[in-house]
């Protein structure tokens, strides 16, 4: 989360920016204090990316979480990925804050989206939305 990483041996290393060969040759030069001509491969098996590149879903979705931003994200594609809607879910009166563009926020209707595979209601995400759903009145 913060951008680094540490392993026995080595000291906090900056990770963030770097690609994995460039990260690689970082960890062998401080192995090489302790071991002799240290190889090491460094593979990236799951990434967070900075909370400025996250959407954020909060309210009543089965699984309230943070999601990685990926290019040409949906609506759609994140309701699956939280796993839908709770049963006191207020769908229609769900929004996205996007807090890219100073704080826009707009309306979406998920309960359309998602119980009547309405597709027009399928909005696109953008890095560092909050998607909020609300809970229902009745």
């Amino acid at each position: 989360p913060d951008g680094k990483i540490a392993a026995p041996l080595v000291e906090e290393l900056v990770a963030q920016g770097k690609t994995s060969t460039q990260l690689a040759r970082d960890v062998e030069k401080q192995l090489s204090k302790y071991v002799r001509d240290p190889v090491v491969t460094v593979l990236v098996t799951g990434f967070v990316g900075p909370y400025s590149e996250q959407i954020r879903v909060v309210g009543e979705a089965a699984r309230p979480q943070f999601l990685n931003y990926k290019k040409n994200m949906t609506v759609l594609d994140v309701m699956i990925a939280v796993g839908g809607l709770t049963d006191f879910a207020d769908g229609n009166a769900a929004t996205i804050l996007r807090t890219g563009d100073g704080g826009k926020q707009f309306s979406v209707r998920l309960k359309d989206l998602i119980k009547r595979g309405d597709v027009s209601a399928n909005a696109e995400m953008k890095p560092g939305d909050i998607l909020v759903i609300p809970q229902s009145l009745f």
